[in-house]
Order: structure tokens, then C-alpha cells, then sequence
């Protein structure tokens, strides 16, 4: 009778000892999942910016990751310089102002191309000859798969003069590298290793 006491004792302790197991392994299940949950939340509302409508409420603005938006970024930059860059006006100073904006997006390789014009006599001929200059960019392709990111801009650049007008297929390629945001390079990217890949004449229009 006794030994059968002992062995009722003994049964109970284990079922005690395996009941206290599964109760501290449910525990730490649980108190892993609330903090995990608690990191989640918290990573939530770091997403969210509040901002004080006239001083009086609080007006709940989703922010979102700064990645999102740089394919977009990219191709504005690209456009953005090539408008600068190919809109010219019979006028130095008007030239000048663009060039140097251009520059702000670019590195040495655009001031080269540049100076190849300006010393073959191209701008003194956009001058002199009151003609006008502007281009439409088509398309920007960037290739974001690979850094530094590969870029060819498809657009057409317009010759005006009192003449006629003339119409050319550009196509440039380069590389984009990111940069520093400033006040002159809001989109914080920078051209390399640009080159113009085709610039031929398609159609002249009579006036």
C-alpha cells in the first residue's frame, strides 16, 4: 500500500513538473508575440507624420519610403537637364544662365560636350543668326537594376528660324549616380558620362 502511495506521489510530480513546462513555454510564446507586436506598432507609427492644421488639430499624414519615389526622381532630373541644357536663345547671357544650371546636374563630361560646341562656333551661330532653339523630351529609360543607373533619353530638338524649322531626332545616354540634395539639384542625382548617341536632321518645315 505504501509503495502504491509512493508511486501516485511520484506520477503527480511529473504531471505537476510537465504541466509548469508547457505553462512556461506558453509564456514565453505569448510575451514573444506581444513584443513582436509591440515593435510592429511602434515601426507603424514612425510611418506617420502629424501635422498642426493653423495650430488647432492634428492632421494624420503617411509618410512613405524614400526609395518609392527615385525611379520617378531620376527621370525628372534627366528631363529637367536636358530642357536646360538644349533650350537655347539668340541671347549670351540667356545661354549662359542655362549652361550653368545644366552644370549644377552634371559632372565634366556635359561642360566637355559643351565646350566641343562652343568652340566649333555653335552657339555664336545660335546667336548671330537670331535662332531659337527648344526640345521635347519623348521618354527617359532607366535601367535601376544595376548602379550606377543607365540612362538613354529619347526626344526631338526644334531649330527654329525665321525661315524655317527645323526637327531632329536626339537620342543621349549616361549614368546616374546619386548626390547630394540641394536647392540646385533638388532630385539628388548626378549625370556621368554623357554623350549624344544620334542628332540628325528628320524634317524641315517651310514658314
Amino acid at each position: 500500500m505504501e509503495f502504491k502511495t509512493l508511486r501516485n506521489v511520484e506520477n503527480s510530480f511529473k504531471q505537476i513538473r510537465l504541466y509548469a513546462i508547457v505553462f512556461a513555454i506558453l509564456c514565453i510564446l505569448v510575451t514573444s508575440y506581444a513584443v513582436w507586436q509591440s515593435y510592429h506598432f511602434a515601426e507603424l507609427q514612425r510611418q506617420k507624420v502629424y501635422v498642426m492644421d493653423n495650430g488647432k488639430s492634428l492632421i494624420v499624414a503617411l509618410s512613405q519610403d524614400a526609395s518609392i519615389n527615385r525611379p520617378v526622381e531620376a527621370r525628372e532630373h534627366v528631363r529637367r537637364f536636358h530642357e536646360l541644357f538644349f533650350t537655347l536663345a539668340p541671347d549670351k547671357n540667356a545661354i549662359e544662365g542655362n549652361m550653368q544650371r545644366a552644370f549644377n546636374l552634371a559632372d565634366k563630361s556635359v561642360f566637355d560636350y559643351y565646350k566641343d560646341l562652343s568652340e566649333k562656333g555653335y552657339y555664336n551661330r545660335i546667336i548671330s543668326g537670331n535662332v531659337q532653339q527648344r526640345i521635347e523630351v519623348d521618354s527617359v529609360v532607366c535601367n535601376f537594376d544595376h548602379y550606377p543607373y543607365a540612362t538613354t533619353t529619347y526626344a526631338k530638338q526644334f531649330i527654329i528660324r525665321s525661315s524655317n524649322i527645323t526637327k531632329r531626332g536626339l537620342i543621349t545616354s549616361c549614368y546616374l549616380v546619386n548626390s547630394v540634395r540641394s536647392d540646385r539639384n533638388p532630385q539628388g542625382f548626378n549625370i556621368e558620362k554623357f554623350r549624344v548617341i544620334q542628332n540628325k536632321d528628320e524634317e524641315v518645315i517651310e514658314r
